[in-house]
This record gives C-alpha cells, sequence and structure tokens, in this order.
C-alpha cells in the first residue's frame, strides 16, 4: 500500500482517543446501527441468502485459483474492445502511469468516482503534486475532501459528521473549490444534497477526464462494473473524453452469470436495497457513445502476496459492503480514522496488515484490533472468516517478537513447563493459596488488563487438595 497516514499512532493509542470524543461516537452508533438494522431487514426478504453467499465464496475462491488465466483473458477482452490495459506493480508505478495518462490529454483536472483503490496509492496527492486538480464527486468523498478530513467507512466516508458540521463545511470551503454553497444553506439533508449537486455539475460537465475503480470486473467480455446510489459515478463514467479506472486484480469474476450472484449480495450488504438505484457498465470504446479512449490500470500493490497466504487469502473475496464495519463493537466506539488506513474495521484489520506489512507499530497493532466476536463474519456476504484470519496474522506478529511477544512466550513456556511436572505445579498451586492474603489487586507489568480488572481471590486450598480430601472410590 502506500503507507500509513502521516503521524499515525497505533490502534491501541489512537482508539483511546477517538472513544472520548462523545459526538464522533454518538455519529457512528447512530449511523452504524440504522444501517445495519435496514440491512438485517432486506437480507431477511431472501429464503435462499445462504446459498447466495456461499455461492460468492466458491465464485470467489475459484477464481482466485486461476487468477492468472482470468486476468489475461480480461485483457485480451478490454483491448479487443478497444481499451488499454497496464500493470502497476505498486502504488508508485499506478500513480506514474494515471499521472502520465492526464498529462498526455493536456488537461489539469479529473472528475472521480468513488473509489477505495485510488485512496489506497494516494492518487489525488499523486496527481496534486504534479499540478492536477482530482475533484471527488460522491457526496460522502466530496464532505471529505472539502473538509480535508480523511474517510472513516468504506461506504460512507463522512460517517462521522453529522448534517450540522457538514453544513458548516459546506459554507466554509466550497466556494474555494468552485461553485459556493448558498448563503442561507440549511442542514436539511434535501439542501444539503442540493448545494452539493449544484457544485458538482459544473464539474461534471466541464471535465475531459473522469477516474475512477470498479467493483467488478467480467473476464469474459472485458466489461466493468460500477454500482453507486447517487447517479455522480455515471456522470464522470459517461461525459469525459478520457476514463482512466484503476482496479485491484482481485475484482474480477469469470462470466456474467457469476456477476449475478453479487449484484443480489452487495446491494443488500451495503445500503440495504433490493438493487443499486445505478448499476453502470462499460467495454472498451464505442464510437460516439461515451469516453473515446479508456485505460485499464490492474493495480497488484500487495495482493499476490495474500494470494500466497492460504488462509489470508479469503480477504481478497472482499466486495467492499462495509457490513463488518456496521456490526463491530470496536468500530463503533473507535472508529474508523484509529486504523489508520483506507481500510477500517474487521476488514481492514486483516487486509492492510496483509498488504502493508506488519512492520510498523500501527500495522502490527491492527490484527489485535478486535474482541473476536465473530459478528463480521455472520454478515459477510462472502463468508470471509476475519476472526480466523485476525488470530492467524497475530500469530504472525508475535513470531516477530517485540517486548510485549518475548514477555508472553516466556510466560508460556514458563507454565508449560509447571504444566508438566506435577509436582511442580502441587507446590505452585499451594505457595499461591497459603500467600493468598499478600497477592496484589493489580498484577504487575499487566495494567492494560488490570486497570479494568481485578485478579480474581485464590481459594484456600487448591483444587486437586479438594479432591483428594473429598472424593469417593
Amino acid at each position: 500500500m502506500n503507507g500509513t497516514y502521516l503521524g499515525m499512532p497505533s490502534f491501541p493509542r489512537a482508539a483511546r482517543e477517538a472513544v472520548k470524543d462523545t459526538t464522533l461516537r454518538a455519529n457512528l452508533r447512530h449511523a452504524t446501527h440504522t444501517i445495519r438494522d435496514k440491512r438485517a431487514k432486506a437480507v431477511a426478504e431472501l429464503d435462499d441468502w445462504a446459498q447466495l453467499r456461499e455461492a460468492g465464496k466458491q465464485i470467489k475462491d475459484r477464481t482466485l485459483r486461476h487468477l492468472d488465466r482470468y486476468l489475461l483473458q480480461l485483457e485480451e477482452a478490454v483491448t479487443a474492445a478497444g481499451g488499454t490495459v497496464h500493470w502497476a506493480a505498486d502504488a508508485a508505478e499506478a500513480n506514474r502511469i494515471v499521472t502520465d495518462l492526464v498529462k498526455a490529454t493536456g488537461e489539469r483536472e479529473v472528475v472521480k468516482v468513488k473509489s477505495m483503490a485510488t485512496q489506497e496509492i494516494g492518487l489525488n496527492e499523486a496527481l496534486e503534486a504534479e499540478g492536477i486538480a482530482a475533484y471527488e464527486t460522491d457526496l460522502a468523498e466530496l464532505i471529505v475532501q472539502l473538509g480535508e478530513d480523511r474517510p472513516s467507512h468504506i461506504l460512507v466516508p463522512a460517517i462521522h459528521r453529522n448534517r450540522g458540521e457538514i453544513r458548516e463545511i459546506f459554507t466554509r470551503t466550497m466556494s474555494e473549490w468552485g461553485r459556493p454553497a448558498p448563503a442561507d444553506l440549511s442542514d436539511r439533508p434535501a439542501d444539503l444534497a442540493e448545494a452539493a449537486r449544484l457544485h458538482l455539475r459544473e464539474k461534471f460537465l466541464r471535465a475531459k477526464v473522469g477516474v475512477s475503480g470498479a467493483n467488478f470486473m467480467v473476464a469474459e467480455t472485458g466489461t466493468l462494473v460500477v454500482v453507486e446510489s447517487e447517479g455522480n459515478g455515471r456522470m464522470c463514467l459517461t461525459l469525459p473524453e478520457t476514463l482512466i479506472s484503476v482496479v485491484g486484480i482481485e475484482k474480477i469474476v469469470p462470466t456474467w452469470q457469476d456477476l449475478e450472484v453479487f449484484l443480489q449480495t452487495l446491494p443488500r450488504s451495503s445500503t440495504a436495497e433490493r438493487m443499486n438505484p445505478y448499476t453502470s457498465t462499460w467495454t472498451g470504446t464505442t464510437e460516439g457513445d461515451g469516453p473515446q479512449t479508456f485505460h485499464l490500470v490492474l493495480l497488484d500493490n500487495g495482493r499476490t502476496d495474500v494470494l500466497a497466504d492460504e488462509v489470508g487469502r479469503q480477504t481478497l473475496r472482499c466486495i467492499r459492503c462495509s457490513a463488518c464495519l456496521n456490526v463491530c463493537p470496536v468500530y463503533e466506539r473507535a472508529g474508523g480514522h484509529a486504523y489508520g488506513s483506507v481500510y477500517p474495521g474487521p476488514i481492514g484489520a486483516i487486509l492492510t496488515p496483509q498488504l502493508r506489512g506488519t512492520t510498523t507499530e500501527l500495522d502490527a497493532s491492527l490484527p489485535f484490533a478486535s474482541s473476536l466476536c465473530g459478528a463480521c463474519y455472520e454478515v459477510c456476504p462472502v463468508a470471509i472468516d476475519i476472526p480466523e484470519v485476525l488470530v492467524h496474522l497475530r500469530e504472525k506478529v508475535a513470531d516477530q517478537g517485540g517486548k510485549g511477544h518475548r514477555l508472553e512466550k516466556a510466560a508460556i513456556k514458563a507454565a508449560g513447563w509447571v504444566l508438566n511436572h506435577p509436582a511442580a505445579l502441587t507446590a505452585a498451586e499451594r505457595t499461591a493459596s497459603l500467600t493468598r492474603k499478600a497477592h496484589p489487586k493489580k498484577f504487575p507489568g499487566a495494567a492494560a488488563w488490570t486497570n479494568t480488572r481485578e485478579l480474581p481471590e485464590l481459594p484456600a486450598e487448591p483444587f486437586r487438595d479438594w479432591w483428594k480430601r473429598n472424593r469417593t472410590s
């Protein structure tokens, strides 16, 4: 990935500060509970939801097993349809490709469809460094951009903002980016949406270059698919003369029949809709209709490393629905910024460390940003066993060493020796019982645990002594 947000601390430290923000917690609680309740009702309408979930899982697993073949098939189909395919090994290469393509058009601004992949590689910043303005057109992404903020949710990047805060952002900064907000702008959702619509309309009509991601790519025809709820994506995908799409290599499905499964599960899991209001598909270029130049940038950026991990590979099934965020008790209290990545919540806790590695304090802390309650697995529409991957990654982090992990290893080794030597165990139990009144309430070196808990009081007699005394043959 493109690295952590500048100066981001480890998850525990960032979360500790986040939970102190009562407004943030109220915003998150209201939004996540609303979304997940609606999702539950939408999913309950389908009697075959479990079968669709299993089908999505199997399609993704089959595709990942033969990813090389399907990617080559996709490249051939896109090229035959008039598009150009570029391969990017990492963020730097992807940014260089897109920047050079925009420069070649002679334009100095682009309009963007909401895209996790372009956020992952820091494309906006790369374009800005070359004097190219990138305008976000998704309403929530627009709020984040105007507020010089960071996204905190996969589906609703501005979930941490309430409508009063959004009104203030629009009033204060919209004029710096183009058409100003109305002087009498209220915080009514309809008024805020209208201000955004008017502000963006001039950009849609002026822009010659559009940048997008894609929710899916269909290998058999070279078709790309974007699903959305607002219509801004369709404006970006159809009005510009040049369209550049940056897409992770895992977003591919073999056939249109496979796509049909995800067009049922994604909207219900993400926005709790039976279908997305806007489902846009395009295959290469068509004379006189839509962009006349199309470039597809296929992004690796750590994905082949994830693919090589037998346990972690299931992470690449993710269709970015964000259902796991909305049921996660940790995300609900800490918010997305604490994860230090464009991928927050449970999926971010397993995806980010695999894409970026666990060499930084932040990335090494992410697999521990979970209670392992399993709610994320229960709602995942492609059955990613997030708790399993979290434990797998925790083991990897522990194997790296570090002060806390070395101490834990030493303690486990010592406990193992005692448990394997009955006489030593008996002596330890009796000593502990005899000295129980002198035991501290908080155990030295374990403040993170004992600051909120007291050590349990030991009984006056070890269980094994009691058993010998009271058992009857």
